[in-house]
């Protein structure tokens, strides 16, 4: 009789796996982008999922919030959520660059980024999907070493990427835009590697 006066606990789970099905959906998007070029309506696209994933992040924070008993430590899931939300920001931020800046012919190493965040995501993805099963510990903890790894694709992506940059590029303008853009980019591979560092900490705690 008591347990049906309790308030019905929400799945934070469900928010976890809805918000890591968005930031894939946003780098595909950029991934087009960095292919079809800002004429193809990508930036905007980014922009409405950026949104949508903040919807999922405020819902959750507000079940936090309201819930007794929850399935993680509060903080946990509170610090899972917002970086979860930071990785799609820094995505967002860099295709408004590309757009508010109006490049006309992105740098190749734009698509290579594009591709390396489509793996980080698809791997986040698939850490959140199972963080809720005990019996999936060592290939969760696999993921996120792998998250980590990617991660250092990035950075050495990043260090290329600038290099060419200031070895090729004269107008010390453009080298400051692309600076910019670049290290966006960069800046959602780290928040990649920070998720795939709560989820061992969250799985490593709980065993």
């Amino acid at each position: 009789m008591f347990s049906r006066l309790l308030p019905k606990e929400p799945s934070f789970f469900s928010y976890f796996e809805q918000h890591a099905e968005l930031i894939l959906k946003g780098v595909q998007e950029f991934q087009g982008l960095a292919t079809e070029g800002i004429g193809a309506g990508h930036s905007q696209r980014i922009l409405e999922i950026e949104h949508e994933a903040d919807g999922v992040t405020h819902r959750c924070i507000e079940a936090l919030h309201r819930t007794f008993i929850t399935p993680l430590d509060r903080d946990d899931i509170h610090q899972l959520i917002s970086r979860m939300d930071d990785i799609l920001d820094h995505v967002e931020a860099a295709a408004e660059r590309i757009a508010l800046y109006e490049v006309r012919e992105l740098m190749p190493e734009v698509r290579d980024f594009a591709a390396v965040l489509v793996r980080a995501v698809e791997h986040v993805q698939q850490a959140v999907r199972s963080l809720s099963d005990k019996r999936r510990t060592a290939e969760v903890l696999q993921i996120c070493i792998e998250i980590n790894r990617i991660e250092n694709e990035a950075d050495a992506l990043l260090r290329r990427a600038l290099a060419r940059l200031f070895r090729e590029e004269t107008n010390a303008l453009e080298v400051i835009k692309w600076k910019e853009i670049f290290e966006y980019l960069e800046r959602a591979t780290d928040v990649c590697e920070d998720v795939a560092n709560l989820v061992e900490g969250i799985i490593l705690e709980g065993n």
